[in-house]
């Protein structure tokens, strides 16, 4: 079977991907969020001449012959574009074969364990302490993550003083019934990353994720060596050559590729192996309910090697309302776990409301021979 058309439907946060084969067959995939429509260009200009004839099944071989296709554009909209197609075809593999991804990649569907991970800076420290309570009465969770410094931060925090007092007053409230982790966002040159790690790992915190500009690798580095406290990184990063340098320089403790920002399924197998490799757990990012959560859950049931968790956002309509009424069912929170979707492909389906509000373009091969 070939790829006859690739089709995107997008808004400025999310890019659906359907890819039909000659045949008839179908799957969907998402490209990266934010910024979606520019992406949804690329997955037209610079995917689609490369994938339209080609073979449905080939996915490593389109994941590797695109990126050097593209070679002049080695950065991220290329891969995010990428990955739109590549989650497609992994759809369209698991419906053809009546499986779902997990299954088609060695796993087995079934709950999996989450962290509750909270997007909010503008929020106080009681109130973030009281949401999480509240969510591990309703869902059962039994870790969270919430954010300190400021995104980018340059060393300082959203508001004097707040990293402290978050950090104390929700280690407080969860009184060391939950692992707790921290995302830092890029704030810290390393001398006050350490400090913070060190007033982190005071307060029973076991997770200290970009502490320093993620480009700052050595930056990172030092941190890591300095602490006891895992951390942890990479979600920003799309290209293989520089997971393998952060990988083998040991730059984090926990490795964190996003299957959209790196390219799909197949590039983000190729990291945790790595990963697997050199000892290091994997914890994929996937802060939104858009698909890369379920992306992130089927790879997660799958690999080996996988951290104890995968991110869970619990920001609703308010904080992402782009993330809402994409597909069905939503991802529910039971007992501090979700369910892998155990239907053929992603196991989801794609809203027909959610498609009539989005923006469309379709690449086409001719019939019979390649685009």
């Amino acid at each position: 079977m070939k790829i006859q058309s690739i089709e995107t439907f997008s808004t400025r946060f999310v890019c659906l991907v359907r890819v039909r084969s000659d045949d008839g067959a179908e799957g969907w995939g998402q490209v990266a969020p934010y910024h979606a429509d520019i992406t949804a260009q690329v997955v037209h200009r610079q995917v689609a001449p490369h994938a339209l004839g080609a073979d449905v099944d080939d996915i490593d071989g389109l994941v590797q012959l695109i990126p050097e296709r593209e070679h002049k554009f080695p950065g991220s909209y290329v891969n995010r574009a990428m990955g739109g197609l590549e989650t497609a075809l992994w759809d369209l593999r698991g419906k053809r074969e009546g499986k779902s991804v997990c299954e088609l990649l060695g796993g087995t569907p079934r709950p999996i364990r989450v962290y509750a991970s909270s997007m909010s800076r503008d929020i106080a420290a009681k109130d973030e302490a009281e949401r999480f309570l509240r969510l591990r009465e309703a869902h059962g969770y039994d870790a969270f993550k919430f954010r300190v410094g400021s995104e980018v931060g340059h060393d300082r925090d959203e508001w004097e003083g707040r990293t402290e007092d978050i950090v104390k007053t929700v280690s407080q409230a969860l009184n060391g019934e939950a692992d707790l982790l921290v995302d830092a966002n890029s704030c810290y040159t390393p001398k006050r990353a350490i400090e913070v790690g060190r007033m982190l790992e005071d307060h029973g915190i076991v997770h200290f994720e970009e502490p320093c500009p993620y480009w700052e690798m050595a930056w990172t580095k030092e941190v890591a060596d300095a602490l006891d406290i895992d951390v942890t990184g990479g979600e920003q990063d799309c290209q293989l050559s520089i997971w393998r340098r952060m990988i083998d320089m040991r730059a984090v403790d926990v490795v964190q590729p996003d299957v959209c920002y790196l390219g799909g399924i197949s590039r983000t197998l190729q990291v945790a192996e790595m990963a697997r490799e050199a000892g290091l757990p994997c914890t994929p990012h996937s802060a939104n309910l858009s698909l890369v959560t379920v992306f992130t859950l089927h790879l997660m049931g799958a690999i080996p090697g996988a951290g104890p968790y995968v991110e869970f956002t619990i920001e609703g309509p308010d904080y992402y309302p782009w993330q809402d009424g994409i597909y069905e069912p939503a991802l529910i929170a039971r007992d501090g776990k979700v369910q892998i979707p155990d239907g053929p492909g992603w196991g989801v389906e794609i809203n027909e409301d959610w498609l009539q509000s989005a923006e469309y373009a379709i690449s086409e091969a001719a019939r019979g021979g390649h685009g």
